[in-house]
């Protein structure tokens, strides 16, 4: 059996978890490589003792998952270059399919390459001992450790200096729904590179090397059943790959993934405190009093990037000192001491059971240090101090959310939210409330139930053990009520119809919420993800509040500034009578005949060409449609116009294929895989959105064609899309459309609503 077969029968066999995976491979991989080791040095005029075999870095510390490279190094003595023994390892390596890391070197070879080079230098710090010549390896293992330790400084600055960038590349692993199992911060390079901070000098404290061990299996074994799993050479576990790996290793998603952020959230601990530690020991200069101040922060010491507590100090005593404690670590951009938090753990008295507003005004005052502050809450949360004050967040502690939407996990997503709060508190009239909403506002999902339901009864809860007036509360209460309110009516709704604001305006009641929910709105999205806020949506979302603000001081409707439509340039060119098609910018404007299936039609030209909808508004004057599109381009800013406009008179004369055209764009752009977790097609009429078109919702999931197959759909039954708002969640789409009959009347048949949404199914199916 070839090496490659004994690979897939190893990886093929889930009883081996994890390093049982590893030891298994490993065992296989070193007696083939000392076969082919013998093999070519046999027929070679080599001398075998002048040579050895030796497994560096990932293979040398024995941690090999399915898809791991193997990392070798082939020592030689004297002056000639064994390039043909050489030779006859690595191509049989090749040859079995597997990466292949390799050098052929000196002894002093390695060490001088490795006195500059860090990965060189780390690598060596694995030596293992393989085939040929062992006291070569003995010296390679001994003068790489030696030279390790004499250049230690040296090598400390720059291992801390890569640490902080790799983290700041690859994000969190404790935090991230996708996380980098290896590269993350809190992964198992963290774990490797205090390893090798330890060799160098002792750095570790005591119990921290089992705790790191203790991490180390958990993420190793996801690594191992993630490569299992997913045929992939990658070490981030993708949201599709979460139920097979945690299959593997007999556990639910949920299960797997609090798993792993447990573990490297103890790993970041360790990291961040013990990189502090080194980073003082390698300062040129060194502070012995360190920062205080004996009127904003008595008792409390900055030194060294830490903060310490003086020996005077009993948190007994002091019943705000960790809130205390930690605005200070917040805003001198420092971690709290370990020592600190032990006595704090150890002496701080609970929060008294209604906070006086001392305390109340130091929580908000921390929250107010803006992302400074997510590092020191999640170390009090770590310890056991955050809890005190919420006790429900341990419901919402290393949450996953098993969407495409969310970057975050549910705690690190409310932490995001408030410190994205913390730069939108000169908007609103009570900054207070903005910052404990945000973070709030989904404390709900930790618990069985509506997310929005349970939190809002949380909620009512937390406000008076706060000690806030029954008032505060129910503003609470209704920024979690509400927190999606704005921007699913900005993205879904007709912003120039007067039912949305006023509808709207009842929900919110008064101006202080409207403007709370704008800056929750803005700071809930942003800690979402990417997709979830732009200029777009800020735009729609600004115009919504601009609109329902108006409403609620008792203006005129019509005093506003409206974007008539069709406006009078539109109107000429209706009146003229011929066709028109023109791309500007970001929009398209069509004017045609008015027929079924026109709007569905330029969708599906649309699609042929990558350009995404946004938004859509159509209307007809006597025999001419007008429909205008707003779309964005899959492939960058620019829009090749001349193209998509030629597509358009063609399909608008009945000469272009579109249905074949966007098969054949399907099978070119192949979607990947869907979830399993996304929630099924959905259709939804919405009857007290407008009072001059019906409302439908369509939520599928994205894929090429969607909106000219949905159109289409309308188009069968012969009726008008007058506004479509386009809205893509991640891999889910939530489509509305205010559509009326061919003579502008709603849809009120029960029967026609029957089969349009049998229809409109079967189209996002």
């Amino acid at each position: 059996m070839s090496l490659a077969e004994d690979r897939e029968r190893l990886t093929a066999d889930s009883t081996l978890r994890g390093m049982a995976f590893s030891n298994a491979w490993r065992a296989r991989v070193d007696a083939w490589l000392v076969e082919q080791f013998t093999s070519a040095t046999t027929t070679t005029s080599a001398a075998p003792d002048s040579l050895a075999l030796v497994a560096v870095g990932g293979y040398g510390r024995g941690d090999l998952a399915p898809a791991s490279d193997l990392d070798l190094l082939l020592l030689y003595r004297g002056r000639a270059v064994p390039a043909e023994v050489a030779e006859r390892l690595w191509y049989p390596i090749w040859d079995e399919g597997l990466k292949l890391g390799h050098a052929v070197r000196t002894v002093d070879d390695a060490l001088a390459l490795s006195a500059d080079d860090l990965d060189t230098a780390t690598s060596l710090l694995t030596v293992r001992h393989l085939a040929g010549a062992a006291d070569l390896t003995r010296e390679l293992e001994d003068d790489a450790a030696a030279q390790w330790v004499k250049r230690s400084k040296r090598y400390l600055g720059m291992l801390r200096t890569t640490v902080g960038a790799r983290q700041a590349q690859n994000g969190e692993v404790a935090f991230l729904l996708e996380p980098n199992l290896k590269d993350g911060r809190g992964g198992l390079r963290d774990i490797h590179c205090l390893r090798w901070a330890q060799a160098a000098r002792p750095v570790l404290e005591a119990g921290d090397a089992e705790a790191l061990a203790a991490a180390e299996t958990t993420l190793f074994d996801a690594r191992v059943a993630l490569h299992r799993t997913s045929g992939r050479i990658s070490d981030q576990l993708m949201l599709q790959d979460q139920d097979g790996v945690a299959a593997d290793l007999g556990q639910t998603a949920d299960e797997l993934m609090a798993e792993v952020a447990r573990a490297a959230r103890t790993v970041a601990w360790i990291a961040d405190e013990t990189w502090d530690r080194v980073g003082s020991s390698l300062a040129t200069s060194i502070s012995l009093l360190g920062w205080r101040s004996r009127d904003r922060a008595p008792g409390l010491v900055v030194r060294e990037g830490q903060v310490l507590l003086e020996t005077n100090v009993d948190p007994a005593n002091r019943p705000n000192l960790v809130l205390e404690a930690a605005v200070v670590a917040a805003q001198k951009h420092a971690h709290l001491a370990r020592a600190t938090h032990a006595r704090l753990a150890a002496r701080s008295p609970e929060p008294p059971p209604v906070w006086d507003d001392a305390l109340r005004e130091r929580f908000v005052q921390l929250l107010g240090c803006g992302h400074d502050a997510i590092g020191v809450i999640e170390a009090l949360d770590h310890t056991g101090l955050w809890e005190r004050y919420l006790p429900e967040w341990p419901a919402v502690r290393n949450k996953p959310q098993r969407n495409a939407y969310h970057r975050f996990t549910v705690d690190r997503h409310l932490l995001e939210a408030a410190a994205n709060a913390a730069a939108l508190v000169d908007r609103v009239e009570r900054p207070d409330l903005l910052l404990l909403g945000a973070l709030l506002h989904d404390i709900g999902k930790g618990r069985p139930g509506d997310h929005t339901e349970v939190g809002m009864e949380l909620v009512r809860e937390i406000g008076p053990r706060m000690g806030l007036p029954a008032e505060d509360t129910e503003v609470l209460v209704d920024m979690v009520r509400l927190h999606l309110l704005l921007p699913d009516v900005a993205t879904r709704r007709d912003l120039s119809d007067e039912t949305t604001i006023i509808h709207v305006a009842e929900a919110v009641v008064d101006a202080e919420r409207l403007h709370l929910l704008a800056a929750l709105t803005e700071a809930d999205s942003l800690a979402t993800g990417p997709a979830a806020w732009g200029r777009w949506k800020a735009d729609l979302v600004n115009e919504l509040v601009h609109r329902v603000e108006h409403h609620l001081e008792g203006g005129d409707p019509a005093a506003l500034t409206l974007l008539e439509f069709p406006d009078a340039d539109q109107r000429a060119l209706l009146a003229a009578g011929e066709v028109v098609v023109r791309g500007v910018g970001n929009t398209l404007t069509v004017v045609a005949p008015d027929r079924p299936g026109l709007f569905s039609r330029v969708a599906g030209v649309l699609a042929i060409h990558g350009l995404e909808v946004r938004s859509a508004d159509a209307a007809s004057v006597g025999d001419m449609a007008l429909e205008v599109f707003s779309v964005t381009s899959r492939f960058g800013p620019m829009i090749a116009w001349e193209r998509v406009t030629t597509h358009l008179h063609e399909a608008l004369s009945g000469r272009l294929a579109i249905e074949a055209r966007l098969a054949e764009r399907v099978r070119a752009y192949a979607p990947k895989a869907s979830r399993p977790d996304l929630p099924p097609p959905a259709v939804r009429f919405d009857d007290r959105a407008s009072t001059t078109a019906t409302v439908v919702e369509v939520q599928a999931r994205d894929r090429i064609g969607l909106l000219y197959r949905v159109t289409r759909a309308f188009a069968e039954f012969d009726l008008d899309v007058r506004t479509a708002k386009v809205q893509t969640l991640g891999e889910l789409v939530v489509d509305a459309f205010y559509i009326t009959t061919a003579d502008g009347a709603l849809v009120t048949d029960h029967a026609v609503r029957k089969e349009l949404e049998r229809s409109l199914l079967h189209a996002v199916s």
